[in-house]
């Protein structure tokens, strides 16, 4: 197992071309921003900094086109940096090819091997790599003797075939391996007769068979169905924790990524929007991007106006914030700001000041519980209401706001206004 360092990574292409414009790079330190600022290229990742500890499960969580699978690319080595230095233990891996990395990478496509067994899919690395050699262990036969006794006895049936020491140590890896993912009796079928839960952990099997440093996962349950993607989650997330093998997990699925990773890095425009822990994210989103993605149904935001010393005023509502919030709003006075509040902690109530007068447009009940679309005035916020009350649509009726569950964002810039 080890520790990944990424430090001050850059990945840009020739625009138009698709080719790497590592060349525009003359020296990373004192031409980085100039050379990636060129009109000739076009950056996909921008200072990239990031230390996925020992062990850890990392998730790189973002929108489709955000970097999240080129950075996966390169710390595997199929793709080639433009500026950066990639770590993997204590070796400096930019320069070598991905086998001398140690690294296992399991893809979204599965790409097995459609002719072999599940057991070859699952052995074939393990013969091409140093794991054989070793697990072997002392043998008086010379390795000429065991080559003759595998060709002799190979037309006799699967249990009478003579097994060289390489080949002993392969058969108790593959076996060892399908026994934890569960497809020990599936070892004699091709690809061709497996379900796609099967595949995705043959996929899986043949990346864990290796024993690597480090495993990536480049969204590899997207081709699953909403049930099997869950069980899969939940059978990954096991796997690594026994394993402890380090995993960096790419996926759009905020689901996915607050269910199964450690920590997260919230990736958007090719850079790192926050890194924190799935819980830190939700409560404590760094700016409206990460607030917006984090949550489903996402975070309702409303422009307001601040009024010192703890007042919010929107057209239809005005809001008293704690105590907590003096210092803060202060320097905020008379500006516009954004209010954040989530779909969960808005309430159906009754009129009162402060409450929000809303227009029922959308009623999505799911038995334990219901989303709704209201309309405020002409702006359109979700809630997540108690399934006990029937709705309808057109219906006018108040929502009451959680004061110590808000959050406000500056107007221009999106960061976090935080309590002092």
């Amino acid at each position: 197992m080890a520790q990944v360092d990424l430090e001050n990574i850059y990945k840009s292409f020739q625009k138009g071309t698709g080719q790497d414009s590592k060349s525009l790079v003359l020296s990373a330190e004192l031409t980085q921003a100039s050379s990636l600022k060129s009109q000739s290229s076009a950056a996909v990742l921008r200072s990239i900094n990031l230390t996925v500890q020992d062990g850890e499960f990392m998730v790189l969580v973002g929108p489709s086109g955000c970097g999240k699978s080129t950075l996966l690319r390169l710390i595997a080595g199929l793709e080639e940096l433009t500026a950066g230095t990639i770590r993997v233990g204590d070796r400096v891996v930019n320069d070598l090819p991905p086998k001398e990395r140690d690294i296992a990478m399991v893809f979204q496509n599965y790409a097995l091997y459609p002719h072999m067994t599940v057991y070859d899919n699952l052995a074939f690395g393990l013969r091409r790599t140093t794991f054989a050699n070793r697990e072997e262990s002392e043998t008086s036969l010379p390795s000429w003797g065991q080559n003759l006794l595998v060709g002799a006895t190979r037309k006799l049936p699967k249990t009478l075939r003579y097994q060289s020491d390489r080949e002993r140590s392969v058969d108790q890896r593959v076996r060892t391996v399908a026994q934890m993912l569960q497809i020990d009796l599936l070892l004699e079928r091709l690809p061709k007769q497996l379900s796609g839960g099967q595949k995705q952990r043959v996929a899986l099997g043949r990346a864990m068979a290796r024993n690597p440093q480090v495993f990536l996962m480049d969204e590899p349950l997207s081709n699953l169905d909403a049930k099997l993607r869950a069980e899969t989650r939940a059978q990954i997330v096991k796997l690594q924790r026994q394993l402890k093998t380090t995993t960096i997990y790419v996926t759009h699925d905020q689901t996915e990524a607050m269910t199964m990773g450690d920590r997260i890095a919230v990736m958007n425009a090719g850079q790192i929007q926050q890194l924190a822990t799935p819980l830190e994210l939700y409560h404590y989103p760094a700016n409206r991007f990460v607030a917006e993605f984090i949550g489903s149904p996402p975070m309702n935001f409303l422009p307001v106006q601040v009024k010192s010393p703890l007042g919010l005023s929107h057209p239809q509502f005005r809001l008293t914030l704690p105590d907590e919030w003096a210092s803060t709003l202060h320097s905020y006075d008379g500006d516009t700001v954004l209010l954040g509040i989530r779909p969960e902690h808005l309430r159906i109530s009754d009129a009162a000041p402060g409450h929000l007068p809303v227009q029922v447009e959308l009623v999505e009940a799911l038995g334990n519980e219901t989303f709704l679309a209201v309309s405020l005035a002409g702006e359109m916020l979700q809630a997540r209401v108690e399934p006990d009350r029937p709705m309808r649509l057109g219906e006018e009726l108040w929502l009451a706001i959680a004061p110590e569950k808000i959050h406000l964002f500056n107007f221009e810039t999106g960061l976090v206004i935080r309590p002092q």
